[in-house]
């Protein structure tokens, strides 16, 4: 087809734009911008790439604001710790034994995680972070999310969904273009971690904006609506023009999103605590019970940004680290109960950790270096890599001691069994952090 045929031009301003027409026409359903087509693609069924295990899934989890590593995993066997931090501080007696041997414990909050350590399914990688760490939330975020420490360019995720999922030469018995498998991102705006140059994953906040708005209106246009999505264009129609692939698009985005809303209205195989990072899971765990073919799910969970008031064992952050370890332990014995935990590797990270000295305000400020938690059946359980210096500090704050790019490949090359090199845009040394 001709680079100047109209109807060219209108395919590939809906795919990237989405279907964001209900105000021009009744006969079109209102989805989230930029979701309608990859919505349609992940319900797809096609044969696999050789060497690539489909059945397998990341879940991203991000704690927005800048976790306070300090408070999370605490080196309680190491005096600075309590030296610098008079007032928020967690006192030894109450910190979370991880085993004899160790230093460190975890927050008495995070019962969650240690249940899941108990269990061998978590994994605590301790002081990552990169060369010549950036304060600023947006820079770092940004370093996290594209891999690279200018901070620019398309996300690490979207690099992964681009060359692994999206289609290739030679790729599935040498057919090229998209491939059905892709990313969900659950929340408001659409991580630039999952941002690809050819992919963007499905983003939203709430499963019932996957439905038709028009009936809303008015009852009457129901009827014509289920008639019309339900048996395609009417006789007569070019199939290529292009009123006739936006009916085939929005069928197909509407089965899609159907399915997203059943998934979401199921009931879990288990209860979940309160909070917003548990409903998230909980959302993620249907999905994945539905048959969804998404390889990759990044969910969120803020307020980490504890500048005043943080607390020790009690406070914002002490309540916040219960939201998330008591949403992590839920979420696995729910993939336990539908026999797919070991489909499902967790990564939990934050843009960087604090400072380690409290400030006047009995707050912690920006930092560095942080701890990372893997969670499922498959990761290297217990703690992982070398607890930073309280002593040999740099501007205030701990030395990384494993880069996170080196974890990213570790996940992408022994987990999603995928070319790390191209997602990551450079080489690192893989972590060893899946089994065998």
């Amino acid at each position: 087809m001709s680079g100047h045929d109209p109807r060219a031009w209108t395919r590939r301003a809906f795919l990237q734009r989405g279907v964001t027409l209900a105000s021009a026409a009744a006969t079109v359903p209102w989805f989230l911008d930029g979701s309608a087509s990859a919505l349609a693609q992940m319900m797809a069924h096609t044969s696999s790439i050789p060497g690539v295990p489909d059945e397998r899934v990341l879940v991203v989890i991000q704690l927005s604001g800048g976790n306070d590593g300090l408070n999370t995993v605490v080196p309680h066997g190491m005096p600075e710790y309590y030296n610098a931090r008079g007032a928020i501080a967690v006192p030894e007696r109450e910190v979370i034994r991880l085993d004899r041997s160790s230093s460190v414990g975890l927050h008495p909050r995070l019962t969650g995680l240690k249940s899941l350590y108990d269990d061998g399914l978590l994994s605590v990688v301790q002081g990552v972070g990169y060369p010549n760490p950036n304060r600023s939330h947006f820079k770092s975020m940004d370093i996290w999310h594209t891999a690279k420490t200018s901070g620019v360019g398309d996300g690490w995720l979207g690099r992964y969904i681009d060359n692994e999922c999206a289609g290739a030469p030679g790729a599935a018995g040498g057919k090229s273009g998209p491939n059905p498998q892709s990313g969900v991102a659950i929340g408001r705006a659409t991580p630039l971690a999952m941002q690809g140059r050819r992919s963007s994953p499905v983003t939203f906040e709430n499963a019932d904006l996957f439905r038709w708005s028009g009936e809303d209106l008015h009852e009457s246009l129901r009827e014509p609506y289920e008639q019309i999505v339900n048996t395609g264009a009417p006789a007569g129609f070019d199939p290529e023009s292009s009123a006739s692939f936006l009916m085939r698009t929005a069928l197909d985005a509407r089965v899609a999103g159907e399915t997203i809303r059943k998934a979401s209205a199921s009931t879990p195989m288990v209860e979940y605590p309160p909070g917003p990072l548990a409903q998230q899971l909980a959302l993620v765990a249907a999905m994945i019970r539905s048959g969804m073919k998404t390889r990759v799910y990044f969910v969120s969970l803020g307020g980490f940004d504890t500048h005043a008031a943080q607390g020790g064992t009690q406070g914002r952050h002490a309540n916040l680290l219960g939201f998330f370890g008591d949403a992590l332990r839920a979420f696995y014995a729910d993939l336990r109960a539908q026999r797919d935990d070991g489909r499902v590797l967790s990564m939990v990270f934050s843009e960087f950790g604090r400072r380690v000295a409290q400030n006047a305000s009995n707050g912690t400020d920006h930092g560095a270096a942080a701890p990372m938690f893997l969670a499922g059946p498959m990761v290297r359980p217990g703690l992982l890599g070398e607890h930073p210096s309280l002593r040999n500090l740099e501007d205030g704050d701990m030395r990384f001691t494993v880069d996170f790019r080196s974890v990213y490949a570790g996940i992408l090359q022994d987990w999603l069994k995928a070319d790390a090199t191209a997602a990551l845009g450079g080489r690192f040394r893989p972590a060893k952090l899946v089994r065998g």
